[in-house]
């Protein structure tokens, strides 16, 4: 259950994977969803289908990784505002060493998982700290606590997300705002399946460290009201993470 002053909530990244299950989880409250995404067709296919069980459904077409698409959502958010719960949840990844990469694919990346996320948190903090109230979920991977080989970029800025979380985090609190880290780990998603990320093959990986979008969600929202800013759900991820935390301290001088 989701705290009943909870009236509209802003996911970005919203019509499919994780995206699609925070709306799918969501719809089942008095609330309205505002959804953005940048693909029309699954972003309408979404309203369709949870559009009747929700009490409001808004589909915002838009590419967070371009300015004029943050642009756009940042109007959105002052005509709409308060905007009570933020999703950050857009992501994009891009498999290669990074000597080889394509210099605009990355930056692109940064893009859509840095400025986009900042933009946004800025524009509904305002509200939030004047309403005393407020939550926003910031989507990072247990790869911001491990060496992402040949997803350098991609780790990095999910690095960004939890270090930037955790501040974040003490500078609102007195506001009655909260934050949140969700760090999923390896999760069955169309980027996990899609060439950016392939090499992560299932068929290598303990079958706990692998996470449906539903039990992750329903981790995230379960852990809204709590005081703990890291959710670390899915079998063996937390001992993942605190060994890859162990393994950090050897390269310390």
């Amino acid at each position: 259950m989701i705290h009943k002053r909870i009236q509209t909530v802003l996911i970005t990244g919203g019509s499919s994977d994780l995206g699609e299950e925070f709306c799918r989880q969501l719809a089942q409250f008095e609330i309205t969803l505002i959804v953005v995404a940048r693909d029309e067709k699954q972003v309408y296919n979404l309203q369709r289908r949870i559009g009747p069980t929700c009490a409001s459904i808004e589909p915002v077409l838009a590419d967070l990784s371009t300015v004029a698409g943050i642009a756009l959502v940042q109007d959105i958010i002052r005509q709409r505002s308060p905007v009570d719960l933020l999703i950050n949840n857009v992501g994009c990844s891009a498999h290669g060493s990074f000597a080889d990469s394509n210099l605009a694919a990355q930056l692109s990346i940064v893009s859509l998982q840095i400025d986009a996320t900042l933009s946004l948190i800025r524009g509904v903090l305002p509200f939030m700290e004047e309403q005393n109230f407020g939550y926003i979920i910031n989507v990072s991977s247990i790869g911001a606590f491990t060496a992402m080989r040949r997803a350098a970029v991609y780790g990095a800025t999910k690095a960004f997300l939890s270090s930037f979380s955790r501040s974040l985090r003490d500078e609102v609190i007195s506001y009655g705002v909260k934050v949140q880290c969700l760090c999923p780990g390896m999760t069955e998603t169309e980027l996990q399946n899609s060439g950016a990320v392939s090499y992560l093959e299932a068929s290598s990986m303990s079958d706990r460290l692998w996470a449906k979008p539903k039990v992750l969600v329903q981790a995230s929202l379960e852990a809204l009201e709590s005081e703990k800013l890291f959710v670390i759900a899915g079998g063996d991820n937390l001992e993942a993470v605190s060994t890859e935390v162990v393994k950090l301290k050897k390269l310390i001088h």
